[in-house]
């Protein structure tokens, strides 16, 4: 008798192997079927070692041809064990069509300016022809709309191959969504982290962001739930973390940066912005005085060997700009303006330095041209 191969193989779909939960066929274990006459030699590849484990193998593979294709078959089983590959519990978002370079920005607590520095890193970038946009993912203390000044603004929807998105509100040349556009001035977001996971997702995926060259995530303070929901939605590209030179700051700053290391998250650092360096008062141009202390943040960039990206004074016109929602990058060689731009600079140079490590279907080129930076692929 002449067995045939698609009935031995209708034969092994009869029974599977313990831990691999679909029939033996299906889960890829049976990696070959020779036939001979009434002879028969099946391959079998394990992913486990144990002893009772390949002896029932065998003996399966045995009664399942003699039961179903030929009694008196010459069955003979070779098993080969192969461990699989330990997978690393990597976090790995879903690149949005379009955006080039995903920035996250951090601080390890609140009160240090980090929001304050997104926006003017936003304006900054948008200013060096960048196309630009900024998801405010602080759900639970949204200032975007305040510093852009488009607080009464709202997206619009927009149909997109089919499907309706929202369209970001775009004041100075960036694109904007924030919890804050759905919510009312004195409404408090009491949301636990699913939902506000599931409203960062609405704003990310299901929105009409076209083309950026920079899509800059303004994170809440610390490290929780929506920096994990963030890093698990979005490929980030590299983080910038934002802090005080005082030491209770520092200390926080350091999880910050512990966060993104983690082997499960490893987001590259870009580097860190020391905000309200020193203050100088505008009778007395010439001074400063380190009120939170002399850089602080500086010399913990250099103790984890991370870039520093520059520093910011505690100046009134800052916060002042903030408030009324007219950044202060906005302005035209002023010292404040001249500060930014160079940290601004720096970002981009790090960015360019991280995308070399990429692979080349993922590499993202950013080259200077006539004076200011441009992204290309």
């Amino acid at each position: 008798m002449k067995l045939q191969k698609k009935e031995i193989l209708k034969a092994l779909e009869t029974i599977s192997v313990s831990g691999e939960g679909q029939n033996m066929v299906e889960s890829g274990v049976v990696k070959n079927i020779l036939t001979f006459g009434d002879e028969v030699i099946v391959d079998l590849l394990l992913t486990t070692p144990a002893m009772h484990i390949k002896k029932r193998a065998e003996v399966d593979v045995m009664k399942a041809i003699h039961e179903h294709v030929y009694e008196k078959a010459k069955v003979k089983v070779n098993i080969k064990v192969e461990a699989p590959q330990e997978k690393k519990n990597e976090i790995k978002g879903k690149a949005i069509p379009g955006i080039k370079n995903i920035v996250a920005v951090a601080s390890g607590k609140g009160g240090v300016g980090k929001s304050t520095v997104t926006a003017n890193l936003a304006v900054s970038l948008a200013k060096m022809g960048f196309k630009v946009g900024l998801l405010d993912a602080d759900i639970y203390g949204p200032s975007a709309t305040i510093m852009f000044d488009v607080e009464r603004e709202r997206p619009l929807s927009v149909t997109v191959d089919g499907k309706s998105k929202m369209k970001p509100v775009e004041n100075y040349g960036v694109k904007i969504l924030s919890i804050g556009f759905f919510t009312k001035p004195n409404q408090a977001v009491i949301w636990r982290g699913p939902m506000a996971a599931k409203a960062l997702n609405q704003m990310i995926f299901d929105a009409d962001w076209g083309e950026l060259d920079f899509l800059l995530v303004d994170l809440p303070p610390g490290t929780g739930d929506i920096h994990l929901s963030i890093m698990q939605s979005l490929p980030i590209t590299g983080s910038v973390i934002v802090s005080t030179p005082q030491n209770v700051a520092l200390a926080d700053a350091k999880k910050g940066v512990a966060m993104f290391r983690q082997e499960s998250i490893n987001v590259p650092i870009i580097g860190i912005i020391e905000n309200m360096a020193y203050f100088t008062p505008e009778e007395l141009p010439e001074n400063k005085y380190y009120i939170f202390g002399e850089k602080g943040a500086k010399n913990l960039a250099e103790d984890l060997e991370i870039p520093f990206l520059g520093e910011l004074p505690l100046v009134q016109s800052i916060r002042e700009s903030g408030d009324i929602g007219r950044p202060a990058a906005l302005q035209e060689n002023t010292p404040i303006a001249n500060a930014l731009e160079e940290i601004t600079k720096n970002v981009v140079q790090q960015t360019v330095s991280r995308n070399k490590d990429l692979p080349p279907t993922e590499a993202i080129k950013i080259t200077t041209m006539a004076g200011c930076s441009a992204v290309k692929n």
